[in-house]
């Protein structure tokens, strides 16, 4: 009758441990499995607003409407927002879970085609800068840069601007300058 006692103990001893060794092995792989997402895999699994706060201190909200190599789409009530995401410092909202790249298009837009859809449509945007914001018309996109044909009343002429030096470039809100 001892014995039964002992072997039980035994038992339930060798069950415990199997459930601990169990429990950190879950918590190595979640971490691991953590440690694969990327940011546009969180990105993509975000259904809510969000809200992106940008390296030239300006915030934008909305909902991720597509997402590129390298650039957001981002729309709220009004006006939609290209943002690189190079230009993104931090993210309020974003999903806690993550969704891998949809089928073989994946994420590869980049931002240059991105941008020259813009320029054959010729709506007026804002490209902001850490520089500032620059009313326009989108006239050229190269490999790495822009040229922005300044809006009247600015400085006549054209902007070039290389991607790099690009945070975000916003449907045009009448004039106001801001995003």
């Amino acid at each position: 009758m001892r014995w039964e006692a002992l072997f039980d103990d035994l038992a339930a001893q060798l069950v415990a441990a199997e459930r601990a060794d169990r429990d950190v092995a879950v918590a190595d792989l979640t971490r691991a499995e953590h440690a694969t997402i990327t940011f546009a895999e969180r990105l993509r699994d975000t259904r809510d607003v969000v809200t992106l706060e940008l390296r030239d201190g300006s915030r934008v909200s909305g909902r991720l409407h597509d997402l590129g190599t390298g650039w957001l789409l981002l729309t709220d009530a009004t006006r939609q927002h290209v943002v690189l995401t190079s230009a993104v410092v931090t993210v309020q909202g974003l999903a806690r879970t993550a969704r891998p790249a949809p089928g073989p298009r994946g994420d590869g837009y980049g931002v240059g085609h991105v941008l020259r859809a813009l320029m054959r449509d010729r709506r007026p945007v804002q490209v902001s800068t850490l520089a500032g914001v620059h009313p326009g018309w989108i006239a050229r996109v190269g490999k790495d840069h822009l040229d922005l044909e300044v809006a009247p009343g600015q400085s006549h002429g054209t902007r070039t601007v290389p991607f790099a030096a690009l945070v975000c470039v916003s449907e045009s809100d009448g004039g106001t300058g801001t995003r």
